[in-house]
Formats: C-alpha cells, sequence, structure tokens
C-alpha cells in the first residue's frame, strides 16, 4: 500500500464518543517548556507539543515515545499513556507523545467519509499534515531533542496507534532511536517495512486489519518479534475508538 495511503479499516471504524479524561501529565512546549497542567495546549504555531506524563518517576530511566492515532489526543489515547507510567510498578517509564499535527488532528466530523468532500478531506489529510515519510523524518530529532532535556534516560522504545503504527514501522530502521518498538491495530501494514526492522517488534493486529498483510509482515521479519491478531477487537481498539 502507498505510504501516503490509509487503511480500509481507518475509513469504516467510527471513533469512539466517550466523557473527559483527567489526563495526569502536562502538556510542554519542547523548546520553551511552557507547561500547562491537564490543560492541552492548541496553538499550531507552536513547533512541538508533546504530552508528558510528569506523575510518573523523573528517574525512570526507560522511556516510551507515543504517537497517536489520526484524532490526535483523545482520552483513550492519553489514558492508554498514564497506564503504560504507571501500572507497573517495577518497570515505570517516561511517556512522551508528540503533537504531530499541530493541534489540528483529522476532525472526527469526516467519519463516515460518504461523501466526495469527506473523502477529499481525508486523503488531503493523509497525503498532506499525516504524510508517513515526512513525519517519521522528525522522529529521530525529536527523540534527541526530549533526551537533551531528560537526560536521565537511557533506553527508548516506541508505539504507534494506527497511523502512527506506520510512522513506527519507518522510524525502525537502520539508524533508529529505538530499543524496542511496538504497533497496536496499525495502518498501512507493509511487508516492504518489515525488511528493515532493526529492533524487536510487537504487533496486536485487531480483526479488521488485512489478515494476509500482517502474515507477510511477519514473515518478512529477521528480528524477534511478537505478532498477535485480537479477533474479536475492531481498529482502534486501544485509541479513539
Amino acid at each position: 500500500m502507498a505510504q501516503q495511503g490509509h487503511s480500509a479499516a481507518c475509513c469504516t471504524v467510527p471513533p469512539a464518543v466517550v466523557g473527559e479524561y483527567k489526563a495526569k501529565g502536562n502538556y510542554i512546549d519542547l523548546d520553551g517548556m511552557q507547561v500547562c497542567t491537564n490543560q492541552p495546549i492548541r496553538n499550531h504555531e507552536l513547533r512541538l507539543i508533546p504530552y508528558v506524563d510528569t506523575t510518573g518517576p523523573s528517574s525512570a530511566s526507560s522511556a516510551i515515545f507515543i504517537i497517536y492515532d489520526i484524532f490526535g489526543f483523545s482520552p483513550q489515547t492519553l489514558q492508554g499513556a498514564d497506564i503504560l507510567a504507571h501500572a507497573d510498578q517495577s518497570h515505570q517509564y517516561q511517556v512522551f507523545m508528540p503533537d504531530f499535527f499541530y493541534g489540528k488532528p483529522l476532525p472526527l466530523s469526516v467519519f463516515p467519509p460518504d461523501t466526495d468532500e469527506k473523502k477529499k478531506q481525508m486523503g488531503d489529510f493523509f497525503g498532506g499534515p499525516a504524510a508517513p515519510p515526512k513525519n517519521a523524518e522528525k522522529v529521530p530529532d525529536l527523540v534527541k531533542k526530549l533526551g537533551q532535556k531528560y537526560t536521565g534516560i537511557q533506553k527508548w522504545a516506541s508505539l504507534g496507534m494506527c497511523w502512527g503504527g506506520k510512522i513506527v514501522s519507518l522510524s525502525s530502521q537502520s539508524g533508529t532511536p529505538f530499543s524496542a518498538a511496538a504497533e497496536v491495530h496499525p495502518a498501512m501494514v507493509d511487508p516492504n517495512d518489515a525488511k528493515g526492522f532493526k529492533v524487536p517488534v510487537c504487533m496486536l493486529a485487531s480483526k479488521d486489519e488485512s489478515a494476509e498483510d500482517v502474515e507477510n509482515f511477519k514473515k518478512t521479519l529477521s528480528v524477534d518479534n511478537h505478532i498477535e491478531t485480537f479477533g474479536d477487537q475492531v481498529h482502534g481498539w486501544m485509541a479513539a475508538r
């Protein structure tokens, strides 16, 4: 599948509508280090707005770099970041989630994309702000800058949801800053990406991803991996769906 494309599940599974989750972390401007506790910053003029779970132990030497799905900072995604930071008392993490879309994720009103106008909006989004190659190119520099701010971090792992899974695949190739990678209900699964993986990877697919694509991805990998499909789950069950 073309890197600027999108999976069928992205176009058919509607986003969830739930109450607001009160996140435990903060929103900061990576360069100016502006912190607004539990108040999402939505200024697209800022260079980068990562979600930082500062309630986790600052002494944690391992960090998780989360790449959200096309709906950006959804309550479920933020809750997932908090769970990863705090759930395992013996293995706690610092968690970072950059706002790749600068406060302008794909609007929920585009779903379902059942008109020509909505289809165009989705196509323009995946070919513009969400174009995988240009976003993947940002990842190493973002990790480097975060490491300069949070100097106790020794190891990084990546986690991508849906669209973010594609960014994880592209940023896990030669020269990757990560020691391990994970993709959940990934979009645009491509065996060609699997060929270049340089770190262990976990992929948790749903019933909506192409079983053939997932299987071919697994067969092509040459690194340690855990690939599993949850046949009773829909695309996006760990993010905004």
